[in-house]
C-alpha cells in the first residue's frame, strides 16, 4: 500500500496549497512515514496525531531562523498528516489521540492490515490515477520538467496557473 499515498498527497497537497514551490517529494516522503509502523505493528505511534504533531513542531524548533530549510522540510510533516487522513486513522479514536485517551493504541490503526485486499487494490489503483494526474497536470513527461522536479520537487509555475485567492 504505496501508490494510495504517494499518489494522492501530492494531488491533496496541490488542491490545498496551490503553491508550485512547495517540495512535493517530501509531502509523498511525509506520507510513506507512518508506513515504517508495519515493521512494529504491535505499537503503531506513527500512525498516531501526537506523532505528526511532534515533527511538525522539531521541524520548526531545528528550522528557526532558516526560512527556506523549514519551508521545505515543513512538507514532511505536512505528509504524514495526510497519511493520517488517507488510512482513516481518525476513525479509531484511541490510535489517533493517542496518548490522551491511554497508554494503549487500539488495535487495527495500520488500516492497510485491517482492509480487505480488494480495497486495497481499489485504493492503490486510485493512487495510480492520482500519479497519471499529476505528472499530466504539471507536464512531468517533459525531460527539463521531470528533471527539476525530481531535483526539487518544485513544479514549473507556468502551467501552476494563477496562485489561489485568499480572503
Amino acid at each position: 500500500m504505496v501508490l494510495w499515498f504517494v499518489g494522492l498527497a501530492p494531488v491533496i497537497v496541490w488542491f490545498v496549497f496551490r503553491d508550485p514551490a512547495l517540495d512535493h517529494r517530501l509531502v509523498a516522503a511525509g506520507a510513506l512515514l507512518p508506513l515504517l509502523d508495519l515493521l512494529w505493528s504491535d505499537m503503531p505511534v506513527l500512525h498516531t496525531l501526537a506523532a505528526s504533531v511532534s515533527l511538525m513542531i522539531a521541524v520548526m524548533v531545528l528550522t528557526r531562523g532558516r526560512r527556506h530549510g523549514r519551508r521545505q522540510l515543513l512538507a514532511i510533516p505536512i505528509g504524514t498528516f495526510l497519511h493520517l487522513v488517507l488510512d482513516g486513522v481518525w476513525t479509531s479514536a484511541t490510535a489517533f489521540w493517542w496518548p490522551l485517551l491511554g497508554d494503549e493504541i487500539a488495535e487495527g490503526a495500520v488500516g492497510v492490515l485491517e482492509r480487505p485486499l480488494a480495497l486495497n487494490l481499489a485504493m492503490e489503483l486510485a493512487g495510480v490515477a492520482g500519479l497519471v494526474w499529476f505528472s499530466t497536470r504539471f507536464g512531468l513527461g517533459d525531460r527539463r520538467r521531470r528533471g527539476v522536479f525530481l531535483r526539487t520537487g518544485r513544479l514549473d509555475r507556468a502551467l501552476a496557473g494563477p496562485p489561489a485567492v485568499r480572503g
